[in-house]
């Protein structure tokens, strides 16, 4: 039955009830007005779900042009989504059984506010004398509903005060018993922090909330990560001291707070009992120990903290963030404590750096090159060089990294590495798992 045949058939108090709803309001899939409204590079927009159900499909068209889609990006429209928010709010006709002067007006079109709802929890959470921690969990839940807008998501993340409210929570937990609101706290900040449909203005809002008082962030950020109930909770801790570090000015209490640093050793560690690795928590712990590496007065104090061997085990087990890893090893060779470490266990550390080589792309390459260098050539430790010299494929790698467009820095010191390393056809061809041919220069 059409749509018009239907409008015809209602009866007269309830046509005057029908909304006309504009056509660019409407999903051109499901015909419903859209929630979340989202543009692909054909400029059509869509609803978010509707249009991800054909993609998921596996088609690789616009559905109302059906030309061939370079990018399957979806773009929110954010000026469409207020439109249809300021329509709704004014479209939705009285109830024809109630006087107007009576009745309270109609719920919209597209459902209440869930922004509204959030603001309410936030008023909550800044409450004196309440205990912040319900409302706090269901603002990180309303923060991580892939069902919840992201318009309404942005709309509560640059609400004058959310950020810094929330901040706050986290560093009164200065007891043992304010660890409970802290996890809270962050696992709220980490949705903002860390969520790819978050604006980056409202990012660096977070940002600046936690850098207020980095100090104290600091060390609230160690307790959760270090008594955090669950690894998820300290995962989010660790990806809000990655958003600390881009801070400049919270860079330097991150990088001297001793707590805070041999936390995020302990996140890069054995996650169970059978020594088994998480790659999530792995990433984001990598992550903030390279961003601290840089700082050159903390490099001496992350490797007696145990850095090195953290690192080695995660290259070894490939547990993923290669690059990283080898950054933070790089760092290490720069101090003679660093250097001693690595060299300590080089029958573990220099073949895991080598066999990693390749795999962190050509930041992770030249990172790996640099700690074989300075180990190996500079400093010529014969524990190191005899690893060396016994590794499978190095040759190779060496060769191919030269050959790849690195660095003149990083050729020069792979050339001076080449005569470490045995040239036989086990170690030129046997250690890189490519399915490309190389032609050896020999």
């Amino acid at each position: 039955m059409g749509r018009r045949e239907m409008s015809g058939r209602l009866s007269a108090e309830y046509q005057g009830l029908e909304v006309k709803v504009p056509s660019l309001f409407r999903c051109p899939i499901s015909l419903d007005v859209m929630r979340s409204p989202v543009s692909l590079c054909t400029g059509v927009t869509y609803e978010r779900a509707s249009i991800q159900r054909w993609l998921d499909s596996g088609n690789t068209t616009c559905p109302a042009t059906m030309l061939p889609l370079p990018s399957t990006d979806l773009v929110p429209n954010l000026t469409l989504r207020r439109l249809i928010a300021l329509w709704a709010s004014t479209a939705a006709p009285p109830s024809p059984s109630s006087s107007s002067s009576s009745s309270p007006p109609a719920p919209s079109a597209v459902g209440p506010t869930p922004a509204a709802a959030a603001a309410e929890l936030l008023r909550r959470v800044a409450a004196p004398g309440a205990d912040p921690c319900p409302p706090l969990r269901k603002l990180a839940a309303f923060l991580n509903d892939d069902d919840v807008d992201e318009f309404d998501k942005n709309a509560f993340a640059r609400a004058a005060g959310a950020a810094e409210t929330v901040a706050s929570v986290l560093r009164r937990a200065e007891k043992e018993e304010g660890l409970e609101a802290a996890e809270a706290a962050v696992r709220v900040l980490a949705a903002i922090a860390a969520s790819d449909c978050i604006e980056e203005e409202n990012k660096r809002r977070v940002a600046a909330a936690l850098a207020a008082d980095a100090r104290s962030t600091a060390a609230s950020l160690a307790r959760v990560l270090r008594g955090g109930s669950a690894l998820e909770a300290r995962v989010d801790a660790a990806r809000l001291v990655e958003s600390l570090l881009r801070n400049a000015a919270a860079r330097a209490a991150v990088a001297e707070s001793e707590p805070l640093v041999a936390e995020l050793v302990r996140l890069i560690g054995p996650a169970d009992e059978k020594g088994g690795l998480d790659r999530g928590a792995v990433a984001a712990g990598l992550s903030c120990l390279a961003a601290i590496a840089a700082t050159r007065r903390a490099r001496a104090e992350m490797v007696r903290l145990g850095a090195v061997p953290a690192a080695v085990r995660v290259l070894a087990a490939d547990a993923g963030c290669p690059a990283q890893a080898l950054r933070v090893l790089e760092a290490a060779v720069g101090c003679a404590e660093g250097r001693a470490a690595i060299c300590e266990s080089a029958e573990t550390a220099v073949p895991a750096v080598v066999s990693r080589m390749m795999k962190g792309g050509m930041g992770g390459a030249e990172a790996a090159v640099s700690v074989l260098w300075a180990v190996c050539h500079r400093y010529r430790d014969r524990r190191a060089v005899a690893a060396a010299a016994g590794c499978e494929g190095g040759l190779a790698r060496l060769l191919l990294l030269m050959q790849s467009g690195c660095s003149a820095a990083a050729r020069q010191m792979a050339s001076e590495l080449l005569k470490i390393f045995k040239v036989n056809g086990k170690s030129c061809l046997g250690g890189y798992d490519s399915k490309t041919s190389h032609i050896m220069p020999f």
